[in-house]
């Protein structure tokens, strides 16, 4: 049986040997899909166990999407150009880095009937999925793209990579149409400290954190009559792209697919 993985550290949280051992099934794929808790000082064992094939693939989450470029031997352009690696496949031998984030954000969006053209968006946080967002949204002819991180060098450094975004103090807002929380805070049901009365009506927050449902952040955004958005929707569109790339198979997302991650 081949075996398969998703790696991070918080990892409780993840729902994606759920998903992908329903595909697995589905598509009668004799193989299974765990998920794996690891020190940043394990990360490079781990990647040698992929490279001598006792692990087929491997889905990465926070924090470790930069932490395993180092041990790879090719980045897909996407990865190349975010400097950020979600899943990894052996291909000829060698270890290959993919980044099905950002197909994964975009295809989500088009499912929320809100149009981000020519509208002003405000990142929290600057982690590994935000480079991924800032791409994503760059294609979707956003009008501004400003973020906003707990620690600032790391801000600044994204700005180094793309030169289009702004950067405003942590725990600032003004007027901006959508708010995406890229960061953790929320998966312990953490609040994050935003003047929520001063942002108005009829704006979208979007969170990528998926399990919880929704989030303070999102509680918030909807008490104060906005549009909310979790990120199961991207979670199951990148996890979509990982499985073709693992299996050369679509797998079917339908309402069965979706029941199965509402019961957790």
């Amino acid at each position: 049986m081949k075996r398969y993985s998703v790696i991070g550290n918080p990892i409780d949280h993840s729902l994606s040997p759920k998903l992908h051992n329903y595909w697995l099934k589905k598509n009668n794929i004799d193989a299974n899909y765990t998920k794996i808790k690891l020190e940043k000082s394990e990360i490079k064992n781990f990647i040698q166990e992929i490279k001598i094939q006792k692990i087929i693939g491997c889905n990465v989450t926070v924090p470790f999407k930069k932490t395993v470029i180092p041990y790879l031997d090719k980045l897909s352009p996407e990865s190349e150009q975010t400097q950020s690696v979600n899943t990894i496949i052996s291909h000829d031998g060698l270890l290959v880095g993919h980044n099905t984030d950002i197909v994964g954000f975009q295809k989500a969006i088009q499912n929320t009937n809100y149009s981000f053209e020519n509208k002003k968006i405000l990142i929290l946080g600057a982690g590994g999925v935000v480079p991924s967002i800032i791409l994503a949204l760059n294609k979707m002819n956003v009008l501004k793209i400003t973020i906003s991180n707990r620690t600032k060098e790391k801000a600044e450094n994204l700005k180094n990579q793309f030169s289009n975004i702004d950067i405003l103090e942590w725990g600032m807002t003004t007027n901006y149409d959508v708010i995406i929380n890229a960061t953790s805070l929320g998966l312990k049901n953490e609040t994050i400290n935003l003047d929520y009365l001063n942002i108005a009506k009829n704006k979208l927050f979007y969170d990528v954190i998926y399990n919880p449902s929704e989030t303070n952040f999102l509680k918030e955004g909807k008490k104060s009559g906005n549009q909310i958005e979790n990120g199961k929707l991207m979670f199951i569109y990148q996890a979509f792209e990982a499985f073709k790339l693992w299996h050369g198979i679509e797998p079917i997302i339908d309402k069965e697919t979706l029941k199965l991650l509402n019961n957790d």
